[in-house]
């Protein structure tokens, strides 16, 4: 026994501790990976030692193995915090210069990139004004902070019930006034080109038994007749005629303008769906009425779902999707560089990045709101310290007791 071997297993056990000492330390940092440290013994290397008589000359440190199981989950229900569940890291940008973390602690900065603490980019895939997401590329992901454009209303759709025993109004012409010339109204908001809302009128007045006709308008405007309907002797809705100019493209539609004065395209089209409608001994009423347009919306909040779309949601209750964050897999996350911070860097043992969206092939998926813990385990880190302590102790008494011999044979 020499110096040599209680040397080594010195140096060795105070990696040990170094590395079980940084998870402990870690053990509140979210995204963290502990590390084990793994050790080899050496042997002198001569030719002409019998391989039987070798005596080895100590150990040393032959790497520190990552982890990478997965962390817990806590859920923090801020729209920025994601937790990666299963394999992956996100991909960040430094100046241009890629890294790879699995901490989801992310924010916005004073231009609505989503970055970390450092402020690092997250990467993803872009969305356009229209919400259609570009998967060529990765790009840094912001968060627009305009309005989502508004849309013209093409069709409204009205499900009635038009009472079967309603009698023929006495009273003509037609007036939207006079509620003695028509048997059944409702309304409906509309919006043109560029968002303005107006309201649209629509009367049904009974000519005689299953037939009806339709009156459509702006509230604010003309009240037209744009056709009429007949219904069967069961209660369905049959026919369906237009008044010109208005047009019937199919059983059931009837197709009119509108004028606006606000800069939008004018006259504006409404098709006026009433497929479904019914004409039963029943009260007159509305079972379904809607339409396909929306005014301008200001971004309220947004979302993450699982497989990394982030979905905004505006204040005209619309919603569209903004971006997709990507994940990064690698045929060997033990050969990244730490680069300390959370973040990691590819190299050659790793092998290149394998970007695709969440849930795709061998990725895992997102949880958002939520963050993922550290996955150092504090009970089995107290009792390896523990452990390294001893194997401390004990290499210092190897020395020790070397020194004791070599004070022997120097009492000679």
């Amino acid at each position: 026994m020499g110096y040599q071997q209680g040397l080594s297993g010195l140096s060795a056990s105070s990696n040990d501790l170094d590395v079980i000492g940084n998870n402990i330390a870690n053990a509140n940092t979210d995204g963290f990976k502990q590390s084990t440290a793994q050790f080899a013994d050496l042997y002198a290397n001569t030719i002409a030692t019998s391989v039987n008589n070798q005596i080895g000359i100590g150990t040393q440190l032959a790497g520190v193995q990552q982890d990478f199981t997965q962390g817990t989950f806590t859920t923090t229900g801020q729209a920025l915090n994601v937790a990666i569940n299963g394999t992956g890291f996100f991909q960040m940008s430094n100046d241009g210069t890629l890294t790879y973390s699995r901490n989801g602690v992310f924010q916005l900065n004073n231009q609505g990139y989503i970055t970390d603490s450092s402020g690092l980019e997250l990467m993803g895939y872009a969305a356009n004004a229209n919400g259609v997401i570009n998967t060529a590329q990765t790009v840094p992901i912001q968060i627009p902070t305009t309005n989502i454009a508004p849309v013209a209303t093409q069709n409204i759709t009205a499900q009635l019930n038009l009472n079967s025993q309603d009698s023929v109004p006495t009273v003509t012409p037609f007036s939207s006034t006079n509620s003695s010339t028509y048997n059944y109204s409702t309304s409906i908001q509309t919006y043109d080109s560029l968002g303005g809302s107006q309201q649209i009128n629509m009367y049904f007045v009974k000519t005689a038994a299953n037939s009806w006709d339709v009156y459509a308008g702006p509230s604010t405007g003309t009240i037209s007749q744009v056709g009429s309907v007949g219904f069967s002797s069961s209660g369905a809705l049959t026919s369906t005629a237009a008044t010109a100019p208005a047009t019937s493209p199919a059983t059931g539609e009837l197709t009119f303008t509108v004028p606006n004065t606000d800069g939008s395209g004018s006259p504006q089209s409404l098709t006026l769906n009433l497929t479904g409608s019914t004409q039963y001994g029943g009260t007159d009423g509305v079972n379904n009425l809607q339409q396909d347009g929306y005014a301008t919306g200001e971004l309220s909040n947004f979302s993450i779902g699982a497989n990394g779309t982030i979905t905004g949601t505006y204040s005209n209750g619309q919603t569209q999707s903004l971006g997709q964050i990507v994940l990064a897999n690698f045929n060997d996350p033990n050969g990244l560089q730490d680069l300390g911070g959370n973040e990691y860097e590819e190299t050659q043992a790793s092998g290149v990045p394998q970007i695709s969206a969440p849930g795709s092939t061998n990725h895992g998926t997102l949880t958002g709101g939520a963050v993922e813990d550290s996955n150092v385990d504090l009970t089995s880190q107290l009792v390896d310290l523990i452990t390294a302590q001893r194997n401390y102790q004990a290499n210092a008494q190897t020395i020790k007791t070397q020194q004791t011999v070599d004070e022997t044979l120097i009492d000679l």
